[in-house]
């Protein structure tokens, strides 16, 4: 695989693999095996598949039947990134029975097989109804995973089919998971910048999500929120999510990360940042100044580059404790 990988190629060894370890059914002599069939040279220089791949094909087959999960979603896996059409085409019989698995490790993986499939230049071809097959996937299934896999190719496959699939279990979103969640958000972000006359209705929805307890989730709506809108309100709501999270987390890196948004928030928006979030960026100021060490402190001054920021902030402080 090693040689395979640096350029080396190794025809010879393709037949002795298939007689010798394409029967094996150790789970990491599988694995092995998948990698070197992903690094070997599919097709020939007029980009024809090989004659012999098609020896692969029964072996792939069997293992997307094969009892064990961990055996059916490695494959799924592997096949995520295999593009010969003639490959993947007596596959997709199996690759779609896998979505109704009992196990969510390998319904996850099925979802992500099949939008591979539909990304290819003959993906309609191949599997014609996905969209309607993910959509009802999508309102059956509940692991959060899964149902994120299924929410992201809707969201690049039929955007129609993901926003309705959103508002009709909207008063379900604050229990979603945090990767639905995200997933929401990248739906929510695309669409804008198709639909612009849309902002609206998406920009509640980012509002309702500011109340996630995942920070991840938290972080991505204030970015998605000055992305989306400037208006004031947007702005102050982006910057109090900021100062919290320097107030919750513990972490110096997302500390300085949130830092810098809140200097571009100041450089964009200065009246806004100065008149309205003096006392919540004073109090995440003290807290992140807590954390510190004298010297971690001045590390932390060095690394943020943040002397203007500085300077608000303790304009700020200054001015609540003189009112």
């Amino acid at each position: 695989i090693v040689l395979l990988l640096n350029g080396e190629q190794l025809p010879q060894l393709f037949i002795t693999i298939v007689r010798y370890v394409l029967p094996s059914e150790d789970h990491t002599v599988q694995k092995l095996l998948l990698l070197y069939l992903e690094a070997i040279e599919k097709t020939d220089s007029a980009g024809r598949v090989l004659p012999e791949m098609i020896l692969i094909c029964q072996n792939l087959r069997n293992n997307l039947q094969h009892p064990n999960e961990y055996i059916r979603g490695v494959t799924l896996r592997f096949l995520c990134r295999i593009r010969e059409e003639e490959i993947l085409e007596p596959l997709v019989p199996s690759i779609l029975a896998n979505l109704e698995h009992r196990h969510s490790y390998v319904r996850r993986n099925a979802v992500l097989a099949i939008s591979a499939l539909c990304k290819l230049p003959k993906g309609e071809l191949l599997v014609p109804d996905a969209d309607e097959l993910i959509e009802r996937f999508l309102g059956q299934e509940q692991d959060v995973s899964a149902k994120r896999n299924a929410l992201m190719l809707l969201t690049q496959h039929s955007q129609d089919r993901a926003v309705k699939y959103l508002f009709e279990h909207l008063d379900q979103l604050a229990v979603w998971g945090d990767i639905l969640q995200m997933a929401v958000l990248e739906l929510i972000r695309i669409v804008c910048r198709t639909k612009p006359d849309a902002k609206g209705k998406y920009i509640k929805i980012i509002l309702a999500l500011l109340q996630s307890p995942s920070a991840a989730v938290t972080y991505e709506c204030a970015v998605s929120l000055t992305s989306l809108s400037q208006a004031p309100t947007a702005v102050r709501a982006a910057a109090n999510c900021y100062c919290q999270l320097l107030v919750s987390q513990s972490d110096n890196n997302v500390k300085l990360i949130v830092l810098d948004r809140l200097q571009e928030l100041k450089d964009k928006h200065r009246d806004v940042m100065q008149v309205r979030q003096g006392w919540a960026c004073t109090k995440a100021w003290h807290a992140s100044c807590a954390c510190f060490s004298g010297e971690e402190f001045q590390l932390f001054l060095k690394r943020c580059k943040l002397l203007h920021l500085l300077a608000l902030l303790w304009s700020a402080a200054v001015s609540v404790c003189l009112c």
